[in-house]
């Protein structure tokens, strides 16, 4: 396995393995974001392949929906003038569920969104969880591979149905959630063979959350993949849930990521579960990246914006207003965006502020994963 190393600035590398290559997965073939291409506003790197069928991709077998989207091509270094941009391979666990808005229902689950945001990048994602053997299972993996998500990991399980959990808006938009559980994403497990293709596959990010590890055997699969994929960088997303987490598993998790994001008032919960108090929201993001290490941490204010944290570089970056319509899946877009302007090395500003756009903008639209544009991120950028 090569050893992936963090360069002087925040670019992500393989030492040995130029990893930066043309998109496979974005948004209709056009390539990997860089809304700092003032000769592109959209930020999207020029793909003449567009519009042609992914090469290498294997038909969809229906009597086997779990190895759905399959890929297994190896992109190509493409360059975009003197830029040559990154698109990462993403791994992402976690819980695929549906919302349930009253007689409506939509497809998420926090590590799903990232996934489905990340490919909307550019970047090559696959998403390891379970569905049911049911009509929203079914549904589930159709949409996913709709978002230039591979489903090869996605199982489905006759034992129990497919997630879902209730949501209910406030009057600004903001969700509480009723998670109907046990689910099928609690069955999920990874057999030998599988690890070894994730191995090969050999992510440059995994990414995981809180809810999926409340159940022992899933924490298990995790450490599993953890293991499998021993040079990616570890994404946590904390996503706090009621009665979906305790201090042990916050402080386990906590101890496996490098890179953290959360909002203001999940930093507030878990400064009060390890019994910690702090002067100032910087002073405690100073702390917790001191203890486990983490290479950087975001946290999200709402309409605020966000603060952020890399190395000893401390960046406050105010919020954009948008007329909110919901934001559920805001929190894994922006997360999605973090994530991407650290491996394209961008000043921690810039990361900062790209992600509270992408935020923004999704937090303006319905549902965790609606269709979204980087021309419309870009339409917010201050000039």
């Amino acid at each position: 396995m090569r050893e992936l190393v963090r360069s002087s600035s925040l670019s992500w590398m393989r030492r040995g393995d130029d990893r930066r290559r043309s998109n496979r997965h974005g948004v209709g073939g056009a390539g990997v974001a860089d809304p700092r291409n003032l000769s592109n506003p959209a930020g999207l790197v020029p793909d003449s392949r567009q519009g042609e069928p992914q090469q290498g991709c294997r038909p969809v077998d229906p009597t086997q929906p779990s190895r759905a989207g399959r890929c297994t091509s190896t992109p190509a270094r493409r360059a975009s003038g003197a830029v040559t941009l990154l698109a990462m391979r993403v791994a992402s666990i976690g819980e695929i569920l549906w919302d349930v808005f009253g007689q409506e229902e939509r497809l998420g689950g926090a590590p799903f969104n990232f996934a489905a945001h990340a490919a909307r990048l550019g970047h090559e994602a696959v998403f390891l969880s379970a569905v049911g053997d049911d009509e929203r299972g079914r549904k589930a993996i159709r949409l996913a591979q709709q978002l230039n998500v591979s489903t090869e990991f996605l199982h489905t399980v006759q034992e129990l149905p497919t997630g879902r959990v209730t949501v209910e808006l406030d009057a600004a938009g903001v969700p509480s959630f009723t998670i109907h559980r046990p689910a099928a994403y609690d069955l999920f497990r990874l057999s030998p063979e599988e690890l070894q293709r994730l191995a090969e596959f050999s992510p440059d990010v995994v990414a995981f959350g809180t809810l999926h590890q409340t159940a022992p055997a899933v924490k298990a699969q995790v450490r599993l993949l953890l293991d499998a994929c021993p040079g990616a960088r570890r994404f946590y997303d904390v996503n706090l849930r009621q009665d979906s987490y305790n201090v042990f598993l916050l402080e386990d998790l906590m101890m496996e990521a490098s890179v953290v994001k959360l909002n203001r008032e999940e930093m507030e919960q878990i400064n009060r579960l390890f019994g910690l108090s702090f002067p100032s929201l910087e002073k405690a993001c100073r702390y917790w990246c001191a203890r486990y290490g983490w290479e950087a941490l975001a946290v999200t204010l709402g309409e605020e914006g966000c603060a952020a944290l890399a190395g000893e570089e401390w960046v406050e970056s105010p919020g954009y207003r948008v007329k909110v319509v919901d934001t559920v899946g805001s929190g894994d877009a922006f997360a999605a965006a973090f994530v991407h302007g650290l491996a394209e090395g961008w000043p921690l500003a810039e990361v900062a502020d790209f992600a509270n756009r992408v935020g923004a903008v999704v937090a303006s639209k319905p549902g965790a994963v609606p269709v979204w544009t980087l021309e419309e991120c870009q339409a917010l950028k201050r000039s």
